[in-house]
C-alpha cells in the first residue's frame, strides 16, 4: 500500500549554495517523486518546508524534478524566503510566461535553472535573479573563458560544484555562487607520520579535551584546558544552551556543563567543536556538512537506538568529513583522536552497524533518486521516515547556527 502523504511519496536531497565568502547563504532541497506518474499535493510541500524554512527563517531553493508539482507551485503562493528554481523548457514555453511573470510580481526570488535552448519570452528573462548553470554543462571553462558572441544577461549560480579546487574555479570565472557540496577532494598527507601534529594550534585544545573527556578526568583538569582557549569555551556553551540541544536549563559553565551532561553526553559536543574549528575559509562547506551529516545521522537511528548509540552515530557523521579538515586518512587520524569502536569501523573499514546510516547521507547529498533508494532499502527505512528524520536535521541544524 502506497504512503499517501507527500513525504512516502518523494525523496528529498539538499546541498548548499555558498557565496565568494565561503558561506552558505541558503539550502536547496531538492525533490524528487519515487513514481514518474504520481500526483503529489503542492500545498503538503509547502506545509513541510515551512516547519523547517518558516517566511522569517533561512532561505531555501526548490529544485522540484516533476513537471506537474512544479506547475502547480507557480501558481501557489510561497513565502518570500522560498525561492523557486524554474528549468529552461518550462521558461521558454509562452504558456508559463503569466504564472512566472506573477509569482515574480508576489515577491518570489526565482531561478533559471540550465541553459535555454531557445530565447526566452521578452516579459520572462527579466523575472530570474540568477541562472544555474551546471558545472558539466559550463562552456567558459577554456583559457578565453567565454565562446565567441556569448554574453551573460542575468547572474549565474554554478551547480555541481565537488572539490574546493572547482569551487576557486567558479569564482574566478565570475560566479555569484556555487551550489554543491566541495567536500571530494583527494586526501593528501602533509601532515608528519608521527601523528604527533595532528591538529592545528585552533585544534589542539579540542583535541586534548577529548582524550581527557574520553578518560574521565577530573572536572579541575578539563576546566584548566578549556580556559587555555577562551572563545572556544564560549562556542561550547553556545552550542550546548542552543534550542537543538532542548536542555530545560541554561548551562552557564564548562563545569556546570559536565554536571548535568556527563561525559559521554559532552563527547559529542567537543566532537562537534572539531568538525567546525577549522580557520580555513574553504572549508566552511565542509563544517557546514559535517553538522548537518551528525544531525541526520543522529535522527535516522532514533526510532532504533539508545542514547549510547545515538551519541556514538552523532560522532560518526560529525567526524565522517574530518580527513579533509587534518588532511589525513582515517587509519592514521584515529590513532591520535579517540573514537568508540563502532565510528572506527565506519570512518576506517566502512563497515560495521553505523556504514549503512553514512550511504543514507552520502546519497541525500548526491540528490539521486537512484542511490537514494539503494541506501534507504540496505538500511531498511520507509521512505517517510528517512524524509522526516532529514528536515528534523534541518531544523536542528538551523537553530545551532
Amino acid at each position: 500500500m502506497s504512503d499517501p502523504s507527500i513525504l512516502g511519496q518523494i525523496a528529498l536531497g539538499y546541498s548548499p549554495f555558498i557565496d565568494r565568502n565561503r558561506s552558505v547563504t541558503a539550502t536547496r532541497l531538492t525533490v524528487m517523486p519515487l513514481r514518474p506518474d504520481a500526483v503529489l499535493d503542492v500545498a503538503q510541500l509547502l506545509h513541510e518546508v515551512g516547519n523547517v524554512w518558516p517566511a522569517s527563517g533561512g532561505r531555501v531553493s526548490l529544485n522540484v524534478v516533476s513537471e506537474s508539482l512544479l506547475q502547480d507551485l507557480l501558481g501557489a503562493q510561497p513565502s518570500a524566503n522560498l525561492m523557486v528554481e524554474i528549468p529552461s523548457f518550462m521558461a521558454s514555453d509562452a504558456a508559463n510566461a503569466p504564472s512566472i511573470v506573477a509569482l515574480h510580481a508576489s515577491g518570489s526570488t526565482l531561478l533559471l535553472k540550465g541553459r535555454p535552448l531557445q530565447e526566452l519570452p521578452r516579459e520572462v528573462l527579466p523575472c530570474f535573479k540568477y541562472s544555474i548553470i551546471d558545472l558539466a554543462d559550463e562552456r567558459r571553462l577554456g583559457e578565453n573563458n567565454a565562446p565567441p558572441g556569448v554574453t551573460r544577461t542575468i547572474q549565474y549560480v554554478q551547480s555541481g560544484v565537488r572539490t574546493v579546487a572547482d569551487m576557486e574555479a567558479c569564482f574566478q570565472r565570475g560566479a555569484q555562487a556555487v551550489l554543491g557540496w566541495p567536500i571530494d577532494d583527494a586526501v593528501t598527507t602533509t601532515a608528519a607520520r608521527s601523528g604527533k601534529q595532528v591538529a592545528a594550534p585552533d585544534m589542539q585544545v579540542i583535541v586534548e579535551l577529548i582524550h581527557r573527556v574520553d578518560k574521565e578526568e577530573p572536572i579541575e583538569k578539563l576546566e584548566a584546558t578549556l580556559k587555555r582557549d577562551p572563545p572556544l569555551a564560549f562556542k561550547l556553551l553556545r552550542y550546548i544552551n542552543s534550542p537543538a540541544f532542548g536542555l530545560r536549563v541554561e548551562i552557564s559553565s564548562f563545569r556546570h556543563a559536565i554536571m548535568m551532561l556527563g561525559y559521554q553526553r559532552l563527547k559529542r559536543w567537543l566532537a562537534l567543536l572539531l568538525a567546525t574549528a577549522s580557520k580555513d575559509v574553504n572549508l566552511k562547506p565542509v563544517m557546514f556538512a559535517a553538522v548537518r551529516r551528525g544531525l541526520l545521522m543522529e535522527e535516522l537511528s532514533r526510532s532504533v537506538a539508545d542514547e549510547e548509540m545515538r551519541n556514538e552515530v552523532f560522532i560518526c557523521g560529525v567526524f565522517s568529513l574530518l580527513d579533509r579538515m587534518f588532511q589525513q586518512p582515517f587509519a592514521q587520524l584515529l590513532e591520535s583522536i579517540p573514537v568508540p569502536e563502532r565510528v572506527r569501523q565506519a570512518l576506517v573499514d566502512e563497515t560495521g552497524p553505523f556504514q549503512p546510516y553514512l550511504d543514507v547521507v552520502r546519497a541525500i547529498e548526491s540528490e539521486s533518486l537512484f542511490e537514494f533508494r539503494e541506501a534507504a532499502d540496505k538500511l531498511m527505512m520507509s521512505v517517510n521516515e528517512i524524509n522526516r528524520a532529514q528536515l528534523r536535521a534541518l531544523m536542528q541544524a538551523a537553530e545551532l547556527e
